[in-house]
């Protein structure tokens, strides 16, 4: 059975592109958007197996449109697509939801593979961009550590490193908001710093990202 499959980039270059990569390989693109508006009315129409999202578009962009495709279908599977491999990118994908990211100068393969496994409700593959910024989100103390903070406020901090906001930290944990606010003083305070900007340049000095 092949998949179907809706694409949103703002380039009709793009479209036109992927619909030729993808041609003979069982993924029927049944729709195409060329906005985050679109995508989203995209996605509540036609009910695609996988939402094929850029990340960059006008009007609204692939993570707005990512959070509000969430709302409206919770299980949609959607694979995000960027000409920029910006942790932050990867890491705010992750956070609200997506089930894989790729770089538009990636392989055939590589998009199919990101594709199939996203219909499937795999997860990225070992070793992927996604599956390396994931990693990061979720790692915990290291053995050898000496930092002051609990497990759960360096999980915090290596978000906060990556450029999410405290909703995104929030879903990306499945704590409140509240919550986040409350890890991100103690990391504040712990580590001595002024600003989430001075503690993400204290997480990257310190290797934690």
């Amino acid at each position: 059975m092949g998949i179907r499959l809706v694409v949103a980039d703002d380039h009709e270059v793009v479209r036109s592109g992927l619909a030729s990569l993808l041609r003979g390989t069982g993924i029927e693109i049944v729709a195409e958007a060329e906005n985050g508006d679109e995508a989203v009315s995209a996605a509540v129409q036609h009910a695609p197996d996988v939402l094929l999202l850029d990340i960059r578009m006008d009007t609204t962009d692939g993570l707005d449109a990512l959070e509000q495709v969430r709302e409206k279908r919770p299980d949609q599977r959607v694979v995000m697509i960027s000409t920029y491999d910006n942790p932050t990118y990867v890491a705010r994908s992750a956070a609200l939801g997506a089930d894989d990211f790729v770089l538009k100068g990636s392989t055939r393969e590589d998009l199919l593979s990101a594709i199939q496994r996203a219909a499937s409700g795999q997860g990225p593959i070992e070793g992927s961009l996604m599956a390396r910024v994931k990693g990061t989100m979720a790692r915990r103390r290291d053995r050898d550590d000496d930092t002051p903070l609990t497990n759960r406020e360096l999980q915090v901090l290596r978000h906060v490193a990556l450029g999410l906001s405290n909703r995104e930290i929030g879903r990306s944990l499945g704590i409140s908001i509240e919550t986040v606010k409350e890890h991100v003083q103690n990391v504040l305070r712990k580590i001595d710093v002024g600003d989430r900007t001075q503690a993400a340049v204290w997480a990257v000095r310190r290797k934690l990202v």
